[in-house]
């Protein structure tokens, strides 16, 4: 049995931030690489950041490198998206999943379970 729930999504002003979090029902959370991705109404889903199962190899999409941070806890079993200069453009659902292998990939297909997701929505 395995469930992701996302939270800490919201309503924040352009250049504001927020913090989100992926609670992970998963026994041996420590042996998944996690990752983020996101998708907009009429968007096809497209992928934010990842993190290997270690916490010290992370991939960020170009869009958002030097603004947002995957991290996680494996202690808490949690996976965090830190998001700040937050833009309009980056207004979507965002959702995290956990893969079955020591490193991390871009590709959602490659993943075997994922949250239900967060809204973000940032205002101008």
């Amino acid at each position: 049995q395995v469930h992701l729930g996302e939270s800490g999504g919201g309503l924040v002003q352009a250049g504001g931030s927020l913090r989100l979090s992926c609670a992970a029902s998963i026994r041996t959370f420590s042996s998944y690489a996690m990752g983020w991705f996101r998708q907009a109404p009429g968007k096809e889903r497209e992928f934010v950041a990842a993190i290997g199962r270690s916490g010290e190899s992370t991939d960020y999409a170009d869009s958002v490198k030097g603004r947002f941070t995957i991290s996680r806890d494996n202690a808490k079993n949690t996976v965090y998206l830190q998001m700040n200069s937050l833009k309009p453009e980056d207004t979507a659902v965002y959702s995290c999943a956990a893969r079955r292998a020591s490193l991390s990939t871009t590709t959602f297909r490659t993943y075997d379970y994922w949250g239900q997701g967060t809204q973000v929505t940032v205002s101008s």
